[in-house]
């Protein structure tokens, strides 16, 4: 059984008047962080990703070759250490010639579009939630949000005549 932590503490809203705002737990925080994550997971971006790569690896001829990419990648690693330029200059033409077999199959164009669409979301919630809470220190100290100054910085840096 988990036992949740209530916290509030007491902030002045206006002229005096006590606003009881409630703190939350870290356990609290990561279940909101579970139920957008569900959320993300339930959109059309993720949908099609899943769609996407199930074709991919459902088509014999992209998964022959990830695997023939994958080889040579690990000879380019060993050629590279042993300083064989030589060998690692064919090797490289070789991953290269197959890395654009792999892209000329327009449902690995779409994954990787899609993977881009994904990535895209996942940073918007990220960039939301960093600007959001930077906003709400900057107005809850009584900042200035335009210049982006916390209250005590507003206070304590006033210039002097």
């Amino acid at each position: 059984m988990v036992i949740r932590r209530r916290v509030y503490r007491c902030r002045r809203k206006g002229q005096g008047d006590i606003v009881m705002e409630k703190l939350f737990t870290k356990e609290e925080i990561i279940e909101k962080a579970r139920e957008i994550a569900d959320m993300i997971a339930n959109t059309e971006e993720v949908e099609f990703f899943k769609r996407a790569e199930a074709q991919i690896n459902e088509n014999q001829k992209i998964r022959e070759n990830i695997a023939s990419l994958k080889s040579l990648q690990k000879q380019a690693v060993n050629f590279q250490q042993y300083g064989k330029e030589r060998a690692m200059k064919i090797i490289e033409d070789k991953i290269a010639k197959i890395e654009n077999e792999i892209d000329e199959v327009p449902i690995v164009t779409e994954f990787k579009q899609s993977q881009l669409e994904v990535n895209d979301l996942l940073q918007l919630v990220a960039n939301t939630i960093s600007n959001c809470v930077t906003d709400e220190i900057i107005r809850s100290t009584g900042g200035n949000l335009e210049r982006g100054e916390t209250g005590s910085y507003v206070e304590n840096t006033t210039k002097s005549c």
